[in-house]
């Protein structure tokens, strides 16, 4: 247990800098953008290909997805009975809904917790991949009302780099092939900055929040209150439920399944929102709130799980 909570001390540690540094002025709320668009396009996608292609296939097809994605579909169908039915929200303000509830930030935050505290950062692999794989495009199809053709949805997260590195990766794995030393040094070194750029921004992003206004729009405060109980309570008790009494995994993957319910909402579900131009209140609300709670209730369950 120890070694859990030192695990995630180490990571406040680092998000808590990048505050601090945004609180002191050597950094602008602004270079948030700089230092994630370093970490999305460069470090996290040389970190997965090195990670995924040294992973055991096992571990990449492991229960912890199954779970994961069980309790997804759970808050998912949970947001949209209560939207749609009771308050009568329309198609694309329930997606981006649900997609708050339920999307995690599985790359700035998740491949950290990945290595530092489970000790592989294989396991959140699968995880990104479903999401880009699998949620982006059928929610996209929503959003747009049918305008984008299917062809175009299921090729748009092959212009995701996470996605590209993790099934080149994939790739490697399967087939077994040996990438020359003097090429992966260079990715290792690009790799190994991933996980302290991205939690840089993290930091800093939680200082820039509070000094950004979203564009107004109708009341949230609802809406809000069920994402953040959905997404911060609800999901990590549907993934360990599911996870020891549904599929009886071990300490390791029951933890890892855990963990990973209990990520924040991703940042890019407001990218979303501002490009489809609705829920982006909630969507705002939903990434921010869920992050500051992310931290104790993940802090804990280390603790008791680990």
């Amino acid at each position: 247990m120890s070694g859990v909570v030192a695990a995630f001390a180490a990571l406040v540690s680092v998000a808590v800098l990048g505050y601090l540094v945004g609180v002191g002025g050597l950094l602008r709320a602004s270079d948030e953008l700089v230092l994630s668009r370093l970490a999305f396009f460069v470090a996290t996608p040389a970190l997965m290909f090195v990670t995924v292609s040294r992973a055991d296939l096992g571990t990449l097809l492991s229960p912890v997805l199954l779970t994961e994605v069980v309790a997804v579909l759970c808050v998912q169908l949970a947001y949209v009975l209560v939207a749609k039915l009771i308050w009568r929200r329309d198609r694309r303000e329930a997606t981006i809904g649900a997609l708050a509830s339920s999307y995690v930030n599985a790359g700035n935050l998740g491949v950290p917790i990945s290595i530092y505290v489970l000790g592989d950062g294989a396991l959140v692999a699968p995880i990104l991949l479903f999401q880009l794989i699998v949620l982006t495009p059928v929610s996209f199809l929503i959003l747009d009302k049918g305008a984008r053709s299917v062809r175009s949805a299921l090729l748009l997260p092959l212009r995701n780099p996470l996605t590209v590195a993790s099934l080149l990766g994939l790739a490697c794995a399967l087939t077994d092939l040996s990438i020359p030393v003097t090429i992966m040094r260079p990715i290792e070194l690009l790799g190994g900055a991933a996980v302290p750029v991205a939690l840089l921004a993290y930091g800093l992003s939680l200082y820039g929040s509070q000094h950004t206004t979203a564009p107004e729009e109708g009341d949230v405060r609802r809406d809000l209150v069920l994402v953040i109980a959905l997404k911060s309570f609800v999901q990590p008790a549907i993934a360990y439920v599911t996870a020891r009494f549904a599929l009886g995994l071990d300490a390791g993957a029951l933890l890892a399944a855990t963990l990973f319910a209990a990520l924040p909402t991703a940042q890019n579900i407001y990218v979303y929102a501002v490009n489809y131009d609705t829920g982006r209140r909630l969507a705002r609300g939903a990434v921010l709130i869920t992050t500051v709670l992310s931290i104790p209730i993940m802090t804990a369950i280390g603790a008791v799980l680990g």
